[in-house]
């Protein structure tokens, strides 16, 4: 697992971690149950804090993306489909929002936007 610190981006440390590790679990590059390197190796891989490895792990434990075994470690925890879903319908309300402004920057009527939509719909299925 290879993951970049950007020290510049204003963006906490641990949530860039935290960020990474749950985009890879989303989108099936860690598989359920795959081992994440330790805290302390994180830590010292990465060059940071143990506390802050520590943080986005226990950030990603809260919120089930993996579960920590004691004496062995963390891991990918087996995927729960209602945070799948929540994920992909977050992502699919951004570029909805993003439609919506794009639509009202250039005057495109909602039929316009329907019929776009029903047209895609359509060379998909």
């Amino acid at each position: 697992m290879h993951l970049f610190i950007d020290n510049r981006s204003g963006v906490p440390i641990y949530d860039q971690i935290y960020r990474q590790i749950r985009t890879a679990i989303l989108d099936g590059t860690l598989p359920e149950n795959a081992p994440l390197p330790s805290i302390r190796s994180l830590a010292k891989d990465l060059q940071i804090s143990v506390i802050t490895s520590k943080r986005a792990y226990e950030k990603l434990e809260e919120e089930g993306f993996i579960y920590t075994a004691p004496a062995r470690g963390s891991f990918v925890a087996p995927k729960n489909t209602e945070l799948v879903k929540e994920e992909n319908l977050r992502k699919m309300e951004e570029h909805i929002a993003e439609v919506v402004r794009l639509a009202k920057m250039y005057g495109v009527s909602r039929a316009e936007i329907d019929e776009m939509i029903d047209l895609e719909l359509e060379e998909t299925t």
